[in-house]
């Protein structure tokens, strides 16, 4: 989701248009000390490492001066933070007065951005957090070790981080993966003082076709820029004198839109101006805009914003009205109702293929940067901790009972956008509420979604959505209930003990058996070592008693530490708690560590038993690593055995977005979930081998879907069926991601077991104050 950008240290000159004379002032740059041309105005030293933001290291310069800088025979040089011998990278060619130049250095296998087009490219290797860097007049390489920056043919130098040597006796502050050292005033403001000149930010190098007075492509609207595909054909030139009305403002950028559109839908009217600071403009200024055309890109699977970057900005005149907004929806232009993206295998931005008509991502992408309307938007995912909140317009998809919108094996909602109060407050809401009149904002992209910028606060009417409660078991039913209780831990406050307790005595009416999946360790996520749960789980058990449930017991596994993933130091794992009042009893049966495996076992009267209860299956199978292995009990109710297999398969973390720049999108993840199905559904087998009559719940969060091939694994042969498959279609939900309504948790009983009632419980998912993103399920087995 999206959160804001770290700022840029970008300068953004705005030049005071007279309206009708256009006299102009721009605010140049302020004098530097030493360096009467060429400086050093970014150093990056973390390209290609791990969560790097580009793949290279690089070094880029810029000229202060007033007439072409001549670099022919001269170097960028660099040496380690101590040390006394310098690496050399040539340069060539000339500086134009106001450009940057670009050196490309060495490459790694991290990194999510390439470098645009450099100026000159070496094959050094930067440190990203301390070093040392100059450029001399010459391609002989230095020997010095400090005072450096006095050396003859020295033109300009840099130290960072903890560098011995430096200019004005201060370094640069340490950068790092993701963070340049950026010299203020766009590379111009050079104090002889490393550490007074320069700030760590965003990385943000420019060659020379993006400095100002090197020349440019003029004459170009925005619908020019944004072309009709998703980079634009412009990226990485400088453009000059690009008009149009300011629409929004934000702390580092702003929005501006063409007010004269042409006609075709597919090129988008509006585009973002990065500046990295205050933009100095308002909202109805019709500015002209000089700049370089720049793809964003947060993260390698996302699609890339296009924006104006380092501009110059000229205010042509003030308290212009601004474009219309588009309206989205029912008599506007109408979103794509069921395809993303079609007909590509690879990457959207070079297929060739752009149709907004069809696919819901060129669509969104049609409209990047435009003001758009949506009238009586309706909310399909709850408002988040970062004020976001997903909607529709009317009419779209397969609705909820409750208001939500459902995601099917071919059709993941292509109308769903992400309203934001990045810019306007947006009142809080739920599934099932409705924003109503007219949501206005601008388009943007951010964390694998489109989003909606309010511009202003539109109106809400709450639905009132209740909270689910489920009917309680009679005397001859067994209840059986899943829930994922989200890193629950003693570090959690007591509220979230209480809200639990009372989501399972009300809402699922206080189940015989309730599998938890994501219990944490004693101590939460401090990673120490520890594991056992008994301070967490008694603390529960505390809580429902307190609020006048039933004494419930509990049977687990501790795992060993730091190896079924999840939150660092938490050691999640699932665990039955059971209560003892209406005939149930929990079968113990051996003693099981972490590795040890339990089996299905037949006993003298020919029917099937474990040999551990609680027991993990297979938990040395390398389909578990990282991943929680399955908790498996034997339970006895009214005298007919029970088992009940407890998971929390792995999670879909690493796959592509829905709006991701690769289509279809990749899920890498899910391999090791159809591993960990196989094995569970052949544990099922063994059990129902010995007895086809065996009562066999498998339960709990096995993030996928009902029509993924993970759930088609488990009900294979008919081993098991997926109970919230047997549900109408608009109703087979338990989870709510980015506003689809979809099934991550499941029951699944055996053939054995065909009467039954069978809920799931929407209390969570769907609102905005939930204590887990899951909601429960319950099923009341007729068995007694």
């Amino acid at each position: 989701m999206r959160r804001l950008r770290p700022a840029r240290i970008v300068a953004l000159p705005i030049a005071l248009g007279v309206a009708a004379g256009v006299t102009s002032v721009t605010l140049a740059p302020p004098a530097g000390a030493t360096s009467p041309d060429v400086t050093i105005s970014q150093v990056y030293g973390g390209g290609g490492n791990s969560g790097a933001t580009y793949t290279n290291d690089f070094v880029e310069l810029y000229n202060r001066g007033g007439s072409p800088a001549t670099v022919d025979g001269w170097s960028v040089q660099y040496g380690s933070a101590t040390g006394t011998s310098w690496q050399v990278t040539e340069l060539a060619g000339a500086i134009q007065p106001g450009a940057h130049y670009l050196v490309a250095e060495a490459a790694g296998s991290g990194g999510t951005q390439p470098l645009p087009s450099p100026d000159a490219t070496g094959s050094i290797a930067m440190s990203a957090a301390a070093g040392k860097v100059a450029v001399v007049d010459d391609a002989t390489a230095l020997s010095c070790g400090t005072s450096c920056a006095a050396a003859a043919g020295v033109h300009d130098f840099v130290g960072y981080g903890t560098a011995n040597d430096s200019e004005g006796g201060a370094t640069a502050p340490a950068p790092s993966n993701t963070t340049a050292d950026l010299r203020a005033g766009d590379g111009a403001t050079d104090t002889d003082n490393n550490a007074a000149d320069f700030a760590a930010s965003n990385p943000d190098p420019r060659n020379s076709g993006g400095g100002g007075g090197g020349g440019g492509v003029s004459g170009l609207a925005i619908h020019d820029i944004q072309g009709a595909a998703h980079v634009s054909p412009y990226v990485d030139q400088l453009v000059l004198g690009v008009p149009g009305v300011v629409t929004a403002v934000g702390s580092t950028e702003f929005w501006m839109q063409d007010p004269t559109p042409d006609a075709r839908v597919a090129t988008s009217e509006g585009i973002a101006v990065y500046a990295g600071h205050a933009p100095g403009v308002a909202v109805g200024d019709s500015v002209t805009v000089d700049a370089t055309v720049r793809e964003f890109r947060a993260a390698a699977a996302n699609l890339s914003v296009t924006e104006l970057g380092s501009p110059t900005v000229t205010v042509v005149a003030s308290g212009v009205a601004v474009p219309p907004a588009t309206l989205v929806g029912p008599g506007g232009r109408v979103p794509p109702g069921q395809v993303i993206d079609s007909g590509v295998h690879g990457t959207v931005e070079t297929s060739g293929t752009f149709n907004p008509a069809a696919h819901g991502i060129d669509f969104w992408e049609s409209l990047e940067g435009m003001r758009v309307e949506i009238d009586d938007a309706a909310v399909v995912g709850p408002t988040n901790s970062y004020g976001e909140t997903v909607i529709v317009p009317q009419g779209s998809g397969v609705r909820t009972p409750r208001g939500g919108i459902v995601a099917q094996h071919n059709d993941f909602n292509p109308e769903r956008v992400v309203l934001t109060s990045t810019l306007a407050d947006v009142p809080a809401a739920n599934v099932g509420d409705t924003y109503t009149g007219a949501t206005v904002g601008v388009i943007d992209y951010a964390f694998g979604n489109f989003d909606l910028i309010a511009t202003a606060s539109p109106t809400l009417r709450s639905r009132q959505l209740p909270r689910q409660v489920a009917k309680p078991a009679n005397l001859r039913q067994l209840a059986i209930a899943t829930f994922n209780v989200q890193n629950l831990s003693p570090a959690d406050p007591q509220s979230k003990f209480d809200q639990l307790a009372t989501y399972i005595i009300s809402n699922l009416a206080a189940p015989d058996i309730v599998a938890l999946e994501e219990v944490q360790d004693n101590d939460g996520p401090t990673d120490d070592g520890v594991v056992a749960a008994n301070v967490t789980l008694q603390k529960l058990i505390d809580a429902i008693a307190a609020a006048g449930g039933p004494t419930y017991q509990w049977a687990e596994v501790d795992p060993a530490n730091d190896t079924d993933g999840g939150q660092p130091g938490g050691n999640i794992r699932q665990v039955f708690i059971y209560r003892i009042d209406r005939g149930l009893a929990f079968v113990h049966r051996g003693t099981a560590t972490a590795t040890t495996p339990t089996a299905v076992a037949r006993n003298r009267s020919g029917q099937p038993y474990l040999t551990v209860s609680p027991g993990r299956i297979d938990p040395t199978n390398a389909a578990w690593t990282d991943s929680r292995k399955p908790l498996v009990g034997e339970f006895s109710f009214d005298g007919r055995s029970v088992f009940v297999i407890a998971n929390h398969f792995d999670s879909k973390l690493g796959d592509d977005p829905l709006f991701g720049r690769y289509q279809p999108p990749a899920t890498p993840s899910a391999a090791q979930r159809h591993q960990q199905a196989a094995i569970v559904h052949r544990f099922a087998r063994r059990i129902e081998g010995i007895d086809p009559n065996a009562a066999v719940a498998v339960v709990g969060d096995l993030n996928d879907f009902d029509f993924a091939r993970t759930t088609s694994i488990l009900t294979a042969g008919g081993t098991l069926v997926d109970l919230p498959g047997t549900l109408p279609v608009d109703q087979r939900y338990t989870y709510v991601y980015q506003g689809n309504s979809e099934v991550l948790d499941h029951i699944l009983l055996s053939p054995a077991l065909p009467s039954y009632q069978y809920q799931v419980v929407h209390l969570n998912a769907e609102f905005t104050d939930q204590i887990s993103d899951h909601d429960p399920q319950v099923v009341r087995l007729n068995i007694g």
